[in-house]
């Protein structure tokens, strides 16, 4: 395979302002990528970033920067760009691997490659994981995917979806309630692999109306005819960092040595 991962690394994180560079076992946390999708078998990882502190942290380990905008609205004008100033080939594929994930499984980089070439019709590839849990269905930080059976994706929806009609009562998500029996239930993965020809095209199209309403970006593409193909993931996915205790869950597991399986 011949692909390329980039890691949009933001320092204006919300909840945790300069995450990429915080530190885990001597290391800025964006190195910790970097370092995992350097196992994966993309020849060539680039950090995306508009903050100059991030680009000195990472041309420090020897990482390959792009300086991009700090006015993109999403995630995925942010690659738009990154591919435009690599003059990637409209073929190449590019795999999205989010900067606050240190400890991402390689394999789920390449699975999320392989797929655009298995399936050929599709303009981006991602993953999810069954749900076991009724409490994340109802989640609505949550987001929930439903596809047809080759993985061409239905839709994403915060929603509980599919609907079970017949087995829920109308509060279910008030109720102390079973999953049904036969359904499964999909929790979606955030890493995507882009053909690098959609994501000139995304940054055409206006924002979707689903996307506007569920606030999930990859609902444009839908919107506008693109296909995603959805994957059940390999491996367990690997939790990010979100808040400052994950970041101390994580450091104490990295600085022990270990290694999320």
């Amino acid at each position: 395979m011949s692909f390329t991962v980039v890691i949009p690394a933001r320092y204006a994180s919300s909840r945790l302002p300069g995450k990429p560079l915080a530190m885990i076992a001597g290391k800025p946390m964006v190195q910790h990528v970097c370092e995992r999708a350097r196992e994966s078998q993309a020849d060539r990882v680039v950090v995306a970033t508009d903050d100059s502190r991030i680009q000195d942290a990472c041309q420090a380990f020897g990482a390959e920067v792009v300086m991009t905008s700090p006015y993109h609205a999403s995630g995925t004008d942010r690659l738009e760009e990154v591919a435009r100033k690599l003059g990637l080939d409209p073929d190449h594929r590019v795999v999205n691997v989010q900067g606050d994930e240190p400890l991402i499984p390689p394999v789920l980089i390449n699975q999320v490659a392989e797929n655009l070439d298995l399936y050929p019709e599709v303009a981006i590839s991602t993953l999810c994981e069954r749900i076991h849990d009724p409490r994340q269905v109802f989640n609505p930080n949550v987001v929930k995917v439903v596809f047809d059976a080759r993985g061409i994706a239905h839709y994403f929806s915060r929603a509980p979806i599919p609907w079970a009609r017949d087995f829920w009562p109308a509060n279910a998500w008030e109720a102390d309630v079973d999953l049904p029996d036969g359904i499964g239930y999909f929790r979606h993965i955030g890493i995507y692999g882009y053909r690098a020809s959609v994501l000139g095209q995304f940054v055409s199209w206006p924002p979707a109306p689903t996307e506007q309403i569920e606030a999930l970006e990859q609902l444009r593409a839908l919107y506008n005819g693109a296909r995603i193909h959805v994957d059940i993931a390999d491996q367990p996915p690997a939790p990010g960092v979100d808040t400052e205790e994950d970041l101390a869950r994580i450091r104490v597991l990295l600085e022990a040595g270990g290694r999320y399986v």
